[in-house]
């Protein structure tokens, strides 16, 4: 008799668009509005926009990996990590093809708006981050698979995305915003280092050439170590530059609360362990967009 439980619909969709990564939208909006506020130029609409925008490109670009990663028989076999449910046969491919599609589409709603608001900078920015979250899984060189989506995540969660929501509020922008926006960026990377260091297995047999299939765990392992603590020391770099604001240093108390993460990278190969320092991660990077701002502002 079979006695599994089936999730609910509702419980598959929440499961696809994978809830723990969604701290590496919404932070750097956070950053990018405390920034834009401080400076007397912040806009409660535009960054709702934003906020909702981010969230779903994160969402599309989710889905869209979803989708394509069944389609390329990248989740095929033995999962270590979160369930996908194309492959797991709870979403039907081509319902998970029109979700991506809807999700984007929301989006793209946000930046027309925004556009109106901001100018045709923004549209340039909200086409790149849509093309590139389809691409990311999609075409013949999609990006995930020949080692350029640490790059990607540390650009679009980075630097373009904060400075994007700092520019629609304050409509300019300025070098202090896009160093500020490093931060989100990189704990961004050190979150998708951590699904890239559970996943060295499976993606070797799938073709899928992450930095960490091609320079192995121990390589994996210190760019985690690099990306938290670097990110963190990001306002100590505002500082030197005369731009930063002293209570916004104290997040470089942040890698005290990363030590058992660090320790679980550096000895674990366990796929339910590394499951959860990739939320723990997703965690430490709102606490670190918390404190920054909250410190930036005060």
């Amino acid at each position: 008799m079979n006695t599994e439980i089936k999730p609910s619909r509702a419980k598959i969709w929440i499961l696809a668009a994978r809830p723990k990564t969604l701290w590496a939208a919404v932070s750097p909006v956070l950053i990018g509005t405390a920034m834009a506020f401080e400076g007397g130029k912040g806009a409660w609409l535009p960054a709702a926009a934003a906020l909702f925008g981010a969230v779903m490109i994160q969402i599309g670009t989710n889905f869209a990996n979803d989708y394509f990663d069944y389609q390329k028989g990248a989740d095929a076999g033995p999962r270590l990590g979160p369930l996908r449910v194309t492959q797991a046969g709870l979403v039907r491919p081509g319902a998970m093809r029109a979700a991506f599609f809807l999700a984007f589409f929301l989006a793209a709603l946000a930046g027309t708006y925004l556009t109106w608001h901001a100018g045709w900078p923004i549209a340039i920015i909200a086409i790149l981050s849509i093309v590139s979250g389809v691409l990311y899984t999609a075409g013949p060189y999609p990006l995930g698979y020949v080692g350029l989506g640490d790059v990607f995540v540390l650009i679009f969660f980075g630097p373009v995305a904060v400075g994007g929501t700092y520019y629609v509020q304050a409509l300019e922008i300025s070098p202090a915003v896009l160093v500020a926006g490093l931060a989100p960026g990189l704990f961004s990377v050190a979150i998708l280092t951590v699904n890239n260091l559970r996943d060295i297995s499976g993606d070797t047999r799938a073709g899928k050439k992450t930095l960490a299939v091609r320079f192995g765990r121990r390589f994996s392992r210190i760019e985690y170590l690099v990306c938290v603590i670097a990110g963190s020391a990001v306002p100590a770099v505002l500082w030197w530059m005369d731009q930063g604001r002293m209570f916004s240093l104290a997040t470089l108390g942040v890698p005290l609360l990363a030590i058992p993460s660090f320790a679980k990278v550096l000895r674990s190969t366990d796929g339910p362990v590394l499951n959860g320092v990739l939320a723990a991660t997703g965690k430490l990077l709102l606490v670190y967009s918390v404190v920054f701002s909250v410190g930036w502002m005060a």
